[in-house]
C-alpha cells in the first residue's frame, strides 16, 4: 500500500478558468505551434480563440452537460475545442480518428452526442464520405438541423478545413454565431461550473467488449496535468512535443492540459507520428520536452535523418504506454540529450497517471519501476481475497483519490464491475 504527499494542494479550479489564469500570466508567450499547419498562437490569442469558440458554440444552442465529440487528428483546432468546450461546460468526446463508420455510430449513440467536430481526410479514412454514408440524411439538412436514423440525438456536425460540405458548418464559421446574447450566456455559465462537473469522455476498450467511455471531471484531469507537470519540472520556458494523439490521454492531458497549467508551449510537429517531422519540430521549435510510448523513441533513434538532427534542446519527456528496456532508456538519456525523463504509469479510468519516476531517479529505477505515487494518490496491490499482499508478491492494482473516473457514462454495470 501506498500514498502520495499531499504538501501540495489540488487545484480547485475549473478548466476554463485555468486557461484565463494562462492568459494572465503568460499572455504574450506561445502557447500552441501547430508545425505541420504553420500555426502560432501567443496565450493571449489562444485565450482569444478559445472564447470566441465557446460564445460560438453557446449561440449554436449547445447547452452545459451536452455531448460534442470530436473525430480528429492533431491539429490546433482540437486544442481550441477541447478549452472551449470546457469553458462552456460541454462534455467533450473523444473519437479515435482510427475509427471507421460503425464504431463511430456506437460511441455517438452511447453517450448521445448532439454535436460532432470531424477532421476531413487522413491516411485512407475518408470522414466526410463515412458521415455521409452513415448519415444520408445529412446531405439534405440544414446545418445544426439533422435528423438521422443512425444517431438520433445528433443535430450539428461541424467540420475542418476550408471546403465546404452538405449539411455541416465550417470550423471557422463558429464564431460567427456568437451575438451578444451567447457572449452573456456564456458568462453566466462559466458562473456555474463546478470542477466536479463531467467534462471529457475518453473511450477505452479495456481487454473485453465495446469501448466505454470513462467519464472525467475538471477536477480529475486538470489536477493530474498540474501534478504531471511539477514531476516533470515544467516552467513557462519549457516547450512540450506531443506527437502522441491528442484523441488520447496522452497527448490531451499530458500534453495540452499540462501546458496551461504552467504555461509551456504546446508543439505539433504532424498530424500523427511521424519520426522525421517530430525530429525537424524538436530542432525547428528548441523543444525542451519530448513525449511517446517506446516503439516512437526506437523509431527517431534509428531515423536516417538522426544523425544529423539538433535535440540538444531536450532535457524531459515522458516515456508510457509499455515497459522500456534498459538499453532504450540509456540511449533516450544520451543521443537524444534528454537525462531527465520520466516513466509514467496509469489508466484512463485514472485521469491517467497514478505513478511516475522522478527526473533524477536512478536509469535501473526509471525502467525497472513504474516510478513512485502520484501526489494525493492511493495505491495499494491486493489477492484474490482483496487482501493486501506483501512487498514483492503479485496481484491486482487499486487506484483511489481525486484522479478516478465518475464512471462510465451510461453503464451501471460496467462501473460497479
Amino acid at each position: 500500500y501506498v500514498c502520495g504527499a499531499t504538501d501540495t494542494p489540488l487545484l480547485d479550479l475549473t478548466i476554463g478558468r485555468a486557461v484565463t489564469q494562462a492568459v494572465e500570466r503568460w499572455g504574450t508567450q506561445e502557447a500552441l505551434v501547430s508545425v505541420h499547419q504553420q500555426v502560432r498562437f501567443t496565450w493571449r490569442e489562444f485565450g482569444d480563440r478559445v472564447n470566441e469558440y465557446a460564445a460560438g458554440l453557446v449561440g449554436l444552442g449547445f447547452q452545459p452537460g451536452d455531448r460534442l465529440g470530436i473525430w480528429a487528428t492533431n491539429v490546433w483546432e482540437w486544442a481550441v475545442a477541447q478549452f472551449a468546450t470546457a469553458q462552456a461546460g460541454i462534455v467533450l468526446v473523444n473519437i479515435n480518428p482510427a475509427y471507421r463508420g460503425n464504431e463511430l455510430a456506437y460511441v455517438l449513440n452511447k453517450v448521445g452526442c448532439s454535436g460532432l467536430i470531424t477532421g476531413v481526410a487522413f491516411k485512407t479514412s475518408d470522414y466526410i464520405a463515412m458521415l455521409h454514408e452513415l448519415l444520408p440524411e445529412l446531405g439534405d439538412s440544414a446545418p445544426g438541423q439533422l435528423a438521422a436514423a443512425a444517431v438520433p440525438t445528433l443535430r450539428t456536425v461541424i467540420r475542418l478545413g476550408d471546403e465546404t460540405s452538405r449539411g455541416m458548418l465550417n470550423f471557422a464559421a463558429v464564431p460567427a454565431a456568437a451575438d451578444a446574447a451567447a457572449r452573456r450566456r456564456l458568462a453566466e455559465i462559466e458562473t456555474t461550473l463546478d470542477p466536479h462537473d463531467p467534462i471529457n469522455i475518453q473511450f477505452t476498450s479495456g481487454t473485453t467488449g465495446t469501448p466505454k467511455g470513462a467519464t472525467l471531471s475538471h477536477h480529475n484531469i486538470l489536477n493530474n496535468a498540474y501534478f504531471i507537470g511539477r514531476t516533470l519540472g515544467y516552467t513557462a520556458a519549457d516547450r512540450i512535443c506531443i506527437p502522441v494523439p491528442l484523441y488520447h490521454c496522452f497527448g490531451m492531458v499530458g500534453g495540452n492540459l499540462v501546458a496551461i497549467t504552467c504555461g509551456a508551449a504546446m508543439v505539433y510537429p504532424e498530424e500523427a507520428f511521424e519520426p522525421g517531422a517530430v525530429l525537424r519540430a524538436i530542432a525547428q521549435e528548441r523543444c525542451t520536452s519530448l513525449y511517446g510510448v517506446p516503439t516512437m523513441f526506437v523509431a527517431l533513434l534509428d531515423h536516417p535523418d538522426f544523425a544529423v538532427a539538433d535535440v540538444v534542446s531536450l532535457r524531459t519527456g515522458v516515456m508510457a504506454g509499455a515497459p522500456c528496456p534498459i538499453e532504450l532508456m540509456k540511449q533516450a538519456v544520451s543521443r537524444l540529450h534528454m537525462p531527465q525523463i520520466t516513466i509514467a504509469y496509469g489508466m484512463t479510468e485514472t485521469s491517467p497517471v497514478s505513478f511516475q519516476s522522478r527526473r533524477d531517479d536512478p536509469v535501473e529505477k526509471r525502467v525497472g519501476t513504474v516510478g513512485r505515487i502520484h501526489p494525493h494518490a492511493e495505491a495499494k496491490i491486493v489477492d484474490d481475497g482483496g487482501e493486501t499482499v506483501a512487498i514483492g508478491e503479485q496481484g491486482e492494482i487499486m487506484t483511489r483519490g481525486y484522479l478516478v473516473m465518475q464512471g462510465y457514462w451510461n453503464d451501471a454495470e460496467k462501473t460497479a464491475e
